[in-house]
């Protein structure tokens, strides 16, 4: 099973239904190019993450699990999650719409229609959300 599934709760297994309940983000599936314009749209009111994950990817899997273990709770970032496996011309067109090369994993956060932090891999995990989020 993927991580879409486990992330918005589609299996059986608890120890995987687990995981999505302690996860402090409410993601978003990010599934159709059509909301690129809302997450734009969006962010001309709050900042807006995108989060791109390959579900059979090692490294990933664990950037993401990383990422949600350091990631802010009680805040107003609109996070929204594409597994790239599924949804490749998505990503394609975040990168044409954001002007940021593709990566996977990568994180983007969004404001004011333009991307004001981008990280891929490992860096993803030494967002300081404090410093950005003030």
């Amino acid at each position: 099973m993927g991580i879409f599934e486990n992330i918005f709760g589609k299996t059986s297994n608890s120890s995987e239904n687990k995981e999505h309940e302690e996860s402090k983000i409410k993601w978003i599936p990010l599934t159709s190019i059509q909301q690129i314009k809302e997450i734009k749209n969006l962010s001309k009111t709050n900042l807006v993450g995108i989060f791109k994950h390959s579900t059979r990817c090692v490294i990933s899997r664990t950037v993401l699990d990383r990422f949600q273990q350091v990631f802010p709770e009680n805040n107003s970032i609109k996070m929204y999650y594409l597994d790239l496996l599924n949804y490749r011309d998505v990503s394609n067109e975040i990168e044409v719409a954001f002007q940021v090369l593709h990566q996977s994993p990568q994180f983007l956060l969004i404001k004011e229609e333009n991307p004001i932090l981008h990280a891929s891999h490992y860096d993803i995990t030494q967002i300081n959300f404090q410093k950005i989020i003030k």
